[in-house]
């Protein structure tokens, strides 16, 4: 009886050790084919070219190709659902975007935030509160008028963190309500704010830059926790006491049980390649710098910070019942 517990035990720890060895093994020799990354975004669009940025020299350092799977609709609904039904095995990156931090915080997509393991941020792209240059004196003058009577703010997206930033800095600064106007893209919002069609708008440092330049467009406030380099003379909502920082970014996770070594992989990989100046010259070009890169750690505070503000300020829109 003994001898037979012993052979049992013997084979048992065979095929432990096995297992074991095939798993660093399998680890080790991650990737060994192509690499998907899923994007919400059409050919072209801001997520787009900030994965395929960052796919440039990820393929280098990861010695394997790299592919693009566009899954557009629902504002990033269906790139959830398509994502959820892939393997956990780091042959699929999500590029994560805020559109899928809203889809989430409204319940929709079939995944949670928990679902996912955050694995490196590409982008960190602060709001600004722009108006027409001369309207208002300062940002102390832009809050006091919106105390006095709420303000047209011009967005990008309803039930989005365009018009979320925009009533989450009036509510928290103790402004009126303000009233949101939507259009079908910031080129477009930018124009019709020189026109006059509203008296602030919601957008991001590239979607004004030749405005701004011009001296028609003026930056008033950064819904950031640091000001920005390139208009450093800025305030951000948090140094005039309003405690709202919400930013346009970009980053990428993996299923929460893909293997530890496989994910540790891909991060040190991405963070490598977007640390790279070919990265860091797009991150220039778009108005931004090296501190939109950053790791799991303070990307995965962020998503998930996100998302449960969103569902707070979404509620209180009322695209949440």
């Amino acid at each position: 009886m003994k001898i037979k517990k012993i052979k049992s035990l013997g084979i048992l720890g065979i095929v432990f050790t096995l297992m074991f060895l095939g798993e660093i093994a399998w680890a080790g020799g991650y990737p060994s084919k192509t690499i998907e990354v899923v994007t919400h975004a059409g050919a072209g669009g801001g997520t787009d070219v900030t994965t395929r940025m960052m796919m440039l020299r990820a393929r280098r350092v990861l010695k394997q190709d790299m592919v693009i799977v566009n899954k557009k609709g629902g504002g990033g609904a269906a790139a959830l659902e398509y994502y959820k039904t892939v393997p956990a095995d780091g042959y699929t990156i999500l590029t994560f975007t805020v559109g899928h931090a809203a889809v989430m915080a409204k319940g929709k997509g079939g995944m949670k935030i928990d679902e996912l393991r955050p694995i490196a941020r590409g982008t960190d792209d602060p709001q600004i509160l722009m108006v027409r240059c001369g309207v208002y004196s300062s940002a102390e003058d832009f809050v006091a008028k919106q105390k006095q009577s709420p303000i047209i703010y011009g967005v990008t997206h309803l039930g989005n963190i365009d018009d979320v930033s925009a009533f989450m800095f009036a509510k928290k600064g103790g402004m009126k309500t303000p009233k949101m106007m939507p259009f079908d893209g910031g080129g477009e919002l930018a124009t019709q704010l020189i026109a006059g069609a509203v008296d602030a708008a919601v957008l991001n440092l590239s979607e004004a830059s030749s405005q701004i330049e011009a001296g028609d467009i003026c930056p008033i406030v950064v819904l950031a926790d640091e000001r920005m380099a390139k208009i450093s003379k800025v305030k951000t909502a948090k140094e005039m006491g309003i405690p709202v920082s919400f930013s346009t970014v970009r980053g990428f996770a993996v299923h929460k049980n893909t293997p530890k070594d496989v994910a540790e992989k891909i991060e040190a990989a991405l963070l490598k390649s977007m640390k790279h100046t070919v990265y860091q010259g797009f991150l220039t070009a778009v108005g931004l710098d090296s501190t939109s890169v950053a790791g799991s750690d303070v990307w995965g505070r962020q998503i998930r910070t996100t998302v449960l503000e969103m569902e707070s300020a979404l509620r209180e829109l009322g695209f949440i019942q």
